[in-house]
């Protein structure tokens, strides 16, 4: 079936299933919210379809995105990781990654639930939009913006404003389906 799809997903199997049973949809696992982030903070300056390419192979190093098996990572573990060829391999992203666990951590111990923490940022539930058109879709918002901020301030590296929106898009906080896609406003639905 030939559906109309968000303009940026290209034709790669992947990326549409991607696009079709992930993308937008609401997303309440803490250790799945996790690894998103840290996905989406190893995309800084690439793009989305290289990353998930190559998620299979960071899920496999990071140890599934485990945060108590991560932040005991020592320099060996982090030199190996370095040296995989099937992974994004810049050093700041990565020692990122190690430090971010321990936030992560921290976090779930003082609010409960990583998954309650970020989804404040979006009101507790999903903010649908009406874009016509993936030219409208903004790079950051006044909600991305104080996540960006709060994260930072508890410690974590690589949340800057723009991959904290990636992740509110990709984890359902907000659907930013064009309003000619066929996943427009299903994803809400789901969450609701």
């Amino acid at each position: 079936m030939n559906r109309a799809r968000c303009g940026w997903v290209n034709k790669d199997p992947l990326y549409i299933a991607y696009h079709d049973e992930e993308w937008g949809k609401p997303l309440y696992d803490d250790r799945r919210l996790f690894e998103l982030l840290m996905l989406e903070g190893m995309q800084a300056g690439l793009s989305w379809y290289t990353v998930l390419k190559k998620r299979e192979r960071f899920r496999e190093v990071f140890d599934g995105f485990d945060p108590l098996k991560i932040v005991q990572y020592d320099a060996a573990k982090l030199e190996e990781l370095m040296k995989d060829p099937g992974i994004i391999r810049n050093r700041l992203k990565i020692a990122a990654i190690v430090r971010n666990a321990g936030v992560y951590l921290q976090i779930c111990s003082d609010e409960g639930s990583f998954a309650r923490y970020v989804w404040s940022f979006a009101g507790g539930k999903p903010q649908v939009n009406a874009w016509r058109d993936r030219s409208e879709v903004p790079a950051t918002t006044p909600a991305s913006d104080a996540m960006s901020k709060a994260l930072t301030r508890k410690g974590m590296k690589f949340v800057g404003s723009t991959i904290c929106y990636a992740f509110m898009q990709a984890s359902g906080m907000v659907d930013d389906h064009t309003l000619d896609c066929f996943c427009h406003g299903k994803g809400a639905a789901a969450g609701s």
